[in-house]
Order: C-alpha cells, then structure tokens, then sequence
C-alpha cells in the first residue's frame, strides 16, 4: 500500500478538483520533488522524471497561452498526463488550459487548482511529501524531551525506562512516546514520534496504561522530537571498569545514516536515575557549546600533576621552550636590557643550556 496518495495532498491543502473522479485520486506518490515542466512543455522529454507531481505557475501559464498552439499543448499535455504521473496542480488561481482539461477528463487524470502562490505551493507540497515518505525504522525505547532536547532511552525489558521517563515527566520534562518509537530521516535530522494510537499514553508494569496529558497536564506531551541524544541503560556489572571522567573517545550510534551520540549508563538499586539523565543532557548541552567539562578537568590535572610539572617555573619553561625554543642568558638580557643580571638566575637543564623563566616572563611583560 502507497504511503501516500493524490487524495491525501489535495485534502490536506484544499485543492479544487478540476478534472478526475474518486478512482483517480488513487494514484500514489512515491517521490518528495514536483516538476514544473519548463522543458516538457517546450517539447523536450528525454530527461524527465514522469514520477514527479507536475506544478504550472504563472510563468507556464503564460507559455502556454502565449507561445503554444494547439498541436504543441496537446503532444506535451498528453505526455504530462502520462499513467506514471500522479497529477497537475495549476497555482495562483490561474483556469486549466482548455486542452489540458480536454485531455485529462479523457484520461480520468487529476488536476487541482489552488490559489496559492506558485513557490509557496511547491514548498508546501516537499515538505509534506519530505515527512510522509521519509526513510523510517521502529526502535523499542523511550522518547523524552528534557531541556528541548530528544533524548532516546533505551535498554533491554525490565531496566525501568518507562519509570524512569515517568520521574521525568514529574520533574517538568515531556513524553514523545512510550515503548514504541517510529523514528524518521528527515532532510539531514532525526525525527522521532509514536504512532497516533499511542501518543500521549504509557504503559507501568503493575499500574497499567495511564494517560500522561490528562494526570499531568497537555505540556507533559510533544507530539514529536529531533533525536540528538540516546541514552543505554545496562544494569550495573562489578567487573567492568566504567568511564568514570568522561575524556574515553564519544560513543556514536548510527540511525538511518545519521549519527548521534551516545551514552551508556549503568542502573542500580537506590540511584536516582532521573537526575542522572537530567546531569548527562545538561553536559550535552555543554558540550554542543564547545565547553568539555571532561576536557577541562584533563587539562587541569595535566597541569597540576607530578609528573608534567614540579614547580611552576617548570610550567612555563616547558610552555615557553615548546614555542620558542631554548634560550640562553645572553639572549635573555639582549631581550630584556633593563633587567639586571641577578635577575637572570642560571639553571643547568643536562645540555648546558641554562635558564631563568620565571625572570624572563616577568621582564617581557614589564617590556611590552
């Protein structure tokens, strides 16, 4: 069965039906792109893409009844009513050409006319198409908006997802959808929803189904998400060695081509699992703003450590050595002439080079 049909387009946009009975509105679409037939029309076929909804503005109309005779109309309009096509939608209120209309009621083809400008009918009907016949997978988890962002729970049965997105419901955040989750690709996004028979309830082991809008207001419920974030819950294993600092190499998972990242969190009796959520989205967040709460920390310890730093004047001759090279005292007193030479401290670094860091930092920002 087609996902969708030329009946669902023209009730969705109120399309007057020009020409065609209810058996034609039966014709499926199965490509997310219109035609407006430029080269059709000027009798060139060889390259089009008969699959296409086919679109006549302002500027077609007055190509037709401007330019075109009627054996010229009647060869294109035979071929842009074609079996393959699922129909022709005249924009900004213009009248079907009278050969067209000829054509098509012979044919039992549709065609619709709108009012609609012709650019705002061509982007209505792609992103309509985009979302009806976009690339889907059904994945078994839990969807929840927590700070505006999708995040998909997921884990084997009996890990407490439906709890756990029912705490945070609690705490203000929203339920897309509960055990079944109809994820979309979506131009470069990833899009997720439940079906219409789901939306807005939840099943509890032991409570049953409950309706999260009514108990908890139509807020607690979105009706979809981009998915940008997916947390795996595993029950929690003594013998495995979790990343407790966060700087390991990010986890992605790939859906339908797109990836997202992905965060794997162990359960265990007593932990408040909700704050952990709410904890791990926030530092996503952080993170989709170039801050690296791991990172920074890594940094700071690397600074602070024995073994890459034992006093500060190591820190910055380290630093200072990395990007200039190494200096002797000469070359420190021809850089800052107005130190004294008591000032410039010599220290053996094992190949005779010799060094007073801490002195020459300070001088050159006395001499800048």
């Amino acid at each position: 069965m087609a996902k969708v049909i030329v009946r669902d387009l023209a009730k969705k946009f109120m399309w007057t039906i020009v020409t065609g009975d209810s058996d034609s509105l039966n014709r499926p679409l199965t490509l997310a792109d219109t035609n407006r037939p430029g080269l059709e029309l000027a009798g060139y076929f060889p390259d089009t893409q008969t699959k296409r909804l086919v679109v006549l503005g302002d500027k077609e109309i007055g190509y037709i009844e401007e330019q075109m005779d009627e054996i010229s109309q009647r060869r294109s309009f035979g071929f842009l009513t074609g079996d393959s096509t699922p129909c022709i939608v005249v924009a900004h209120g213009h009248e079907c050409p009278p050969v067209l209309k000829e054509i098509a009621q012979r044919k039992n083809f549709p065609v619709f006319k709108t009012e609609h400008q012709t650019s705002h009918a061509i982007v209505s009907i792609t992103n309509y198409l985009d979302e009806c016949l976009a690339e889907s997978v059904v994945i078994h988890g839990e969807l929840v908006r927590v700070f505006g962002v999708g995040v998909l729970i997921t884990g084997r049965s009996g890990m407490g997802k439906s709890e756990i997105a029912l705490e945070l419901i609690k705490r203000g955040h929203q339920l897309v959808g509960d055990d079944r989750i109809d994820c979309y690709k979506i131009h470069d996004d990833l899009v997720g929803r439940t079906t219409p028979m789901l939306e807005g309830f939840m099943e509890l082991r032991g409570v049953g189904i409950i309706n999260v809008s009514r108990m908890y207001g139509v807020g607690a419920v979105a009706h979809e998400t981009q998915i940008e974030f997916q947390i795996d819950l595993e029950p929690f294993n003594d013998s495995y060695e979790y990343d407790r600092v966060g700087i390991e190499e990010k986890e992605y998972n790939e859906i339908l081509g797109i990836k997202i990242l992905k965060m794997t969190i162990p359960v265990s009796q007593g932990r408040p699992m909700s704050s952990v959520i709410e904890t791990a989205v926030t530092n996503f967040l952080l993170l989709k703003d170039g801050l690296d709460s791991a990172k920074e920390f890594e940094e700071r310890v690397g600074l602070m450590s024995e073994k890459n730093r034992s006093t500060v004047y190591d820190v910055v001759k380290n630093y200072v050595t990395e990007k200039i090279g190494d200096l002797t005292g000469l070359e420190v007193m021809a850089t800052c002439p107005r130190s004294s030479q008591s000032k410039i401290r010599k220290r053996n670094t094992g190949n005779g080079v010799f060094f007073g860091i801490v002195d020459l930092h300070k001088e050159v920002e006395k001499n800048i």
